[in-house]
């Protein structure tokens, strides 16, 4: 039978350098899209979809992470409370940020690489499958939520799952890992192969592996494998695992993220849109916002 997930691996350890100098002091999880951070975007779609225990792997750097899903101080607490009538509101979404779930906190050893942080959490996650997800980029889904059809494809095939994205740019097939293998069906492939930046022309699809992942345990023994194999001062990747793994027949599915778009707010450019998109959403903006965008003589 297959296990229900309710834990969540972020991985939130690195620098933010493309962001500098904003975030010699600031995580880059931390920035602001509209009102929120960007990792809070993260945690209430994992929320939504029933994560009970949310890991965070992150480093000395990252205490505002843990202070901002933390219960609010009492100085701001008693702030609100004399703003009366008309701040609590505020008051009580700070109150359900901190319980939205169970937030566990593990700081990250090893080598540099995005399969590091898996391994710092094995013994946290045990032996469950699991979503692994980027504290900076995410599909907005509607009305299935990138997570919600991550579930659902492990409910159908009971395996690893990685989030997909269409190829739309060339440049896409620079940017990330293409999956290759037998087509079940179209935006689902029984994956026997993944090619990292491969170029357009080497690509064994125009399915890109971005954003979010289901992994079962497995994964861990694999990973383990890789680590035991690395050069000296190589960087550990979960893709090293992933490729032992499809060597060793074990089954990946690469699924298609259906009516989704993609962010990577990791990137100045692509961050700005963010904010924009957003803004056009947010219940209290989006009006007067729209109406300044028109004014703006582009």
């Amino acid at each position: 039978m297959k296990s229900k997930i309710t834990k969540a691996v972020i991985p939130a350890a690195g620098f933010g350098t493309r962001f500098l100098p904003q975030t010699k002091a600031m995580p880059k999880e931390m920035l602001p899209v509209v009102d929120k951070p960007i990792i809070q975007y993260v945690v209430e779609e994992l929320v939504s979809v029933g994560i009970k225990d949310i890991i965070i792997v992150t480093g000395y750097h990252k205490r505002t992470i843990e202070d901002h899903f933390d219960h609010p101080s009492l100085d701001l607490v008693e702030n609100l409370r004399m703003g009366g009538p008309k701040k609590k509101h505020l008051l009580d979404e700070v109150y359900a940020v901190a319980e939205m779930a169970n937030f566990v906190y593990v700081r990250q050893k090893g080598p540099y690489g995005n399969g590091t942080p898996l391994l710092n959490v094995r013994s946290i996650v045990g032996d469950e499958p699991f979503l692994y997800t980027w504290s900076d980029d995410f599909i907005h889904a509607k009305p299935k939520s990138r997570f919600r059809q991550l579930l659902d494809a492990y409910d159908e095939f009971g395996c690893s799952i990685l989030a997909s994205i269409r190829c739309t740019k060339d440049v896409d097939y620079d940017r990330y890992g293409i999956a290759g293998g037998e087509l079940i069906r179209d935006g689902v492939i029984d994956t026997k192969v993944i090619v990292e930046k491969p170029g357009k022309a080497n690509a064994p699809s125009d399915l890109a592996n971005v954003s979010g992942f289901v992994f079962t345990p497995d994964i861990f023994t694999y990973l383990e494998k890789a680590y035991d194999k690395l050069e000296a001062d190589s960087e550990l990747y979960y893709n090293d695992a992933l490729k032992l793994m499809l060597a060793d027949g074990k089954r990946v599915i690469a699924y298609e993220i259906q009516n989704g778009r993609y962010y990577d707010t990791g990137n100045k450019l692509e961050y700005l849109k963010t904010i924009v998109d957003f803004a056009m959403e947010h219940e209290e903006l989006k009006e007067e916002f729209t109406e300044y965008l028109k004014s703006l003589k582009l």
